[in-house]
Order: C-alpha cells, then sequence, then structure tokens
C-alpha cells in the first residue's frame, strides 16, 4: 500500500513541526490525528476505482478487438471436394493469430466450368500429397474464377491453421489460392478478387490487422528471400512472390492486389 504509508508520513511530518511551534487549538489536533486515516479511506477508494477501471478496460479490450472484424465469407467444406480421398496425414499444427495473408494461383488451367472445380481441386491435392509427398493440400484457401471458396488444408476454418504455401513464411499467416493461371494478360474476374478480399477481411479481422498495412514476420527458412530467423516487413495481404522467389501469383493477380487490400479494408468497416 504505497499510498497509504505516503500519505501517514507525510501527516505525522506536518504535525510535528506544527507542534514544534504553536500547539494548536485540541479540535485541530483531532483532525490532524485523523489524517492518516482520512488518507486510508481515500486510498482505499481510488484503489476500488482503480480496479474497476482495470476492469472496465479489459472488458473494452475484446471489443476492441472485435472493431474490424469482418463475417466470415460461405466456404465449401473439404469433406465436400475431396471426399474420400483424403490420405492419411499427421494432426493438423497451429499459430495463436494470423496476421498476413499471402495470394497464389494454383497455376492451372483457365475457363473451366465452376460446377468441375470440385474436380480440379482433387486432382491439385493428389499433385500435392502424391508428386510432392506433401501431408496435405498447402492452401488454407482456395477461391475459383466464379467468387466461390474452397476449404483448403485441413484443421478448421475458423483455426488458424500453419499452412504448406510460402516458404519461410507459413506461420501466422494464411494462404489463399486463385483457381488457374493469371500471368501478364490474363483477364482477372471481379468475383475472384472480392472473394480474396472476402477471406482476407475475415481472417485478418480476427487478429484486428489492417489488410492495407505492413507487418513483421520472421523468416523459418533460408530459402525464403529473407534469412532464417530474420524479421521481414511485408504487406498484410501479400502476393507468394514478396516472401519467395517466384512468378506467382502471377503479373494479373499481383496487379489487383491494392483493390483486394482496399476491399478487404472496407469489409472490416475501415475509413478509406
Amino acid at each position: 500500500m504505497p499510498v497509504l504509508r505516503g500519505a501517514r508520513g507525510s501527516g505525522e511530518r506536518r504535525a510535528d513541526r506544527t507542534s514544534r511551534a504553536v500547539r494548536p487549538p485540541v479540535a485541530v489536533r483531532a483532525l490532524l490525528g485523523a489524517l492518516p486515516g482520512l488518507a486510508a479511506v481515500a486510498a482505499l477508494f481510488l484503489c476500488a476505482n482503480g480496479v474497476e477501471h482495470a476492469a472496465d478496460a479489459q472488458a473494452a479490450a475484446p471489443a476492441a478487438a472485435d472493431r474490424y472484424a469482418a463475417p466470415r465469407p460461405d466456404i465449401v467444406s473439404r469433406s465436400v471436394w475431396l471426399g474420400g480421398e483424403a490420405r492419411a496425414q499427421p494432426a493438423p499444427r497451429y499459430d495463436d493469430k494470423v496476421v498476413a495473408v499471402f495470394v497464389h494461383h494454383t497455376d492451372t488451367p483457365n475457363g473451366y466450368d465452376c460446377a468441375d472445380v470440385p474436380a480440379i481441386l482433387r486432382g491439385v491435392y493428389q499433385g500435392q500429397t502424391g508428386a510432392r509427398d506433401w501431408d496435405d493440400i498447402g492452401y488454407n484457401f482456395v477461391v475459383d474464377r466464379c467468387g466461390t471458396v474452397y476449404e483448403g488444408r485441413a484443421g478448421g476454418i475458423d483455426r488458424p491453421v500453419t499452412g504448406a504455401h510460402t516458404q519461410g513464411f507459413n506461420h501466422r499467416t494464411t494462404g489463399i489460392a486463385a483457381l488457374g493461371t493469371y500471368t501478364e494478360g490474363v483477364p482477372v474476374p471481379d468475383e475472384l478478387t472480392d472473394a480474396i478480399a472476402a477471406v482476407a477481411a475475415w481472417k485478418l479481422g480476427e487478429s484486428g490487422t489492417d489488410p492495407r498495412a505492413e507487418v513483421g514476420l520472421v523468416s523459418s527458412n533460408g530459402l525464403s528471400r529473407f534469412a532464417a530467423g530474420a524479421t521481414a516487413t511485408l504487406p498484410a495481404v501479400a502476393g507468394h512472390d514478396d516472401g519467395y522467389a517466384t512468378d506467382c501469383p502471377g503479373a494479373a493477380l499481383a496487379a489487383r492486389l491494392t483493390d483486394i487490400r482496399e476491399t478487404a479494408a472496407l469489409l472490416q468497416g475501415r475509413a478509406g
């Protein structure tokens, strides 16, 4: 109780100095004698108020974190497109939160019928888990040209699942892949970019991250553009090539990243 000791010591020193000079009347001496007790009451009052204010601040913290929460878009579960073709795999890994999104393209043919996407995704899955011998599809989400969002990597769409999409930067990030190939000159449908923005707004909103901001990410692998252990400052909505030397997500889609960031920010309710 530092406030109590300080109040008592101050009152006692003032009383001692007064007694050595002119002794005050009895009523005044009684009031002076009561000062330590009054100080204690005041300290207890301030302490109680401080506890209340601290509790209020703690109650307000989640509200502040929720301020920029965006709604979860409709997502087709992996059980719908993968069915019983899933390989046996180790348990999913998780991070504490998601603070960045990496945008990819799958480098597969364009012009597909969106009704055929589940079969196309099974092909992507089989390529990554078969020829590449990965434990699961690397992307957390896949978006088709009609704007439909598909669950990718297993572990739960509402959880910060550690993906396998960006060398060195799979932790605290989500990988969103555009189904198709979006190199220079290829049209990029607005339905696709709007769906990517919706996923980014939702996942980043859970950590209060502004999609237009830059964030610090620690490289876990020296094969990325940054040495292992180095902290890289990257866009919160980044292209695959921001973290790794690659042509992904394609020049045409990379050129739309600013639009995606702005749309995601609006979906979070942020001012322009």
